[in-house]
């Protein structure tokens, strides 16, 4: 049988990619845990997707609503609110209300993500907005919502809780240089992890995310963050990786392929019995192409957005996939198709690598 470092040097999308040969033996020696592991690639609709594999949907059917529009008062290095651009402005409920029943109606919207800017102390002003996401779960009970909660207590958990929000996502930060020289943030890594404990004290799933080279590229406190997540019953564990086109030029460097794809190992042995993804966010271009690789290689169950060649490597190391027109945090509907939705939802790899909608 060929070796992964072989089987990646035939892959045209990875033609001359910079592979760590020694990376990949160490990931293959762990390939009885990662063969025949199914893995999800999700294609939400935050923005046009299309790779020379797999196609996005043209859509509505899971978009993301930020309640304060470009607006952010923390200015994070790395993202400048920048991240919020992108993000169907719902600056007040009755706006939020009207758009997401519009999209119901027209782009067969399944689900959303309720996001926004942070105020000084990384805290998101959601609270008169939940009897609006009250009456939406009401009224469409298969509507799947998730947030980004920024920092809370378990008052704030509760409330999320009791509108329906399905999913609450929490960024874990593991060092305290770079909750203040990046996030200007005068918070403890301790107030993240208390964050994490009152989210899993609901009964929502919970999903935090873990940014890859957060302190200006530099790995730093990912293997704590890392532990931090293992020691609560997340229900998936979002990786991503820093993306330092949106920072002030010159203050950040992406942290190196092989060094990423080091944390995905570490992730996917701290959490064997959970689901480890890779979320939407990482570097473009040759970066992306060989990150996505390691991911596939290291065993992740999922990857947002994926570059050219991923469904490749997969396929080559014999991992089943399916492609989903929705946010990685969560899994909409059943692998058929449904009436008027895009045909790539459900999708599952078919035994000659081909899709079967």
């Amino acid at each position: 049988m060929t070796n992964w470092v072989d089987a990646l040097a035939q892959i045209e999308e990875l033609d001359q990619a910079p592979i760590d040969a020694a990376l990949v033996a160490d990931l293959e020696a762990r390939a009885t845990t990662v063969r025949g592991r199914p893995i999800r690639f999700s294609t939400p609709t935050f923005k046009d997707y299309a790779s020379t594999e797999l196609r996005g949907c043209s859509k509505n059917s899971f978009p993301a609503f930020s309640i304060t529009g470009a607006a952010c008062a923390l200015d994070c290095e790395h993202c400048r609110a920048k991240i919020l651009a992108p993000m169907l402005p719902a600056t007040s409920p009755e706006m939020l209300d009207r758009k997401v029943r519009e999209l119901i109606a027209t782009q067969d919207l399944r689900g959303f993500l309720l996001s926004g800017g942070s105020n000084r102390r990384n805290e998101i002003p959601y609270r008169r907005f939940y009897p609006v996401v009250e009456r939406l779960k009401r009224d469409h009970p298969d509507l799947q919502i998730a947030i980004h909660t920024a920092l809370t207590d378990l008052g704030g958990a509760r409330a999320m809780e009791a509108a329906g929000v399905d999913v609450a996502m929490l960024d874990v930060i593991g060092a305290e240089e770079t909750i203040r020289d990046v996030y200007h943030l005068d918070r403890p890594v301790a107030d993240f992890e208390a964050t994490l404990e009152a989210l899993c004290a609901t009964s929502m799933a919970v999903t935090p995310h873990v940014v890859i080279g957060l302190h200006f590229g530099r790995i730093l406190g990912e293997r704590t963050a890392i532990d931090i997540v293992a020691r609560h019953p997340v229900t998936n564990l979002v990786l991503v990786v820093v993306m330092p086109f949106y920072a002030t030029p010159g203050t950040f460097r992406p942290p190196a392929a092989e060094d990423v794809g080091r944390i995905f190992a570490e992730a996917r042995r701290r959490l064997p019995d959970r689901k480890v993804l890779l979320g939407c966010a990482r570097p473009p271009g040759m970066h992306k192409r060989v990150t996505d690789a390691y991911a596939v290689l290291a065993g992740l169950d999922g990857i947002a957005f994926p570059a050219d060649g991923a469904v490749a490597v997969a396929r080559a190391i014999g991992r089943p996939y399916e492609q989903q027109n929705a946010c990685c945090s969560i899994k909409i509907g059943e692998p058929a198709r449904r009436a008027g939705a895009c045909s790539s939802i459900g999708a599952t790899a078919a035994p000659d690598g081909g899709v079967l909608a």
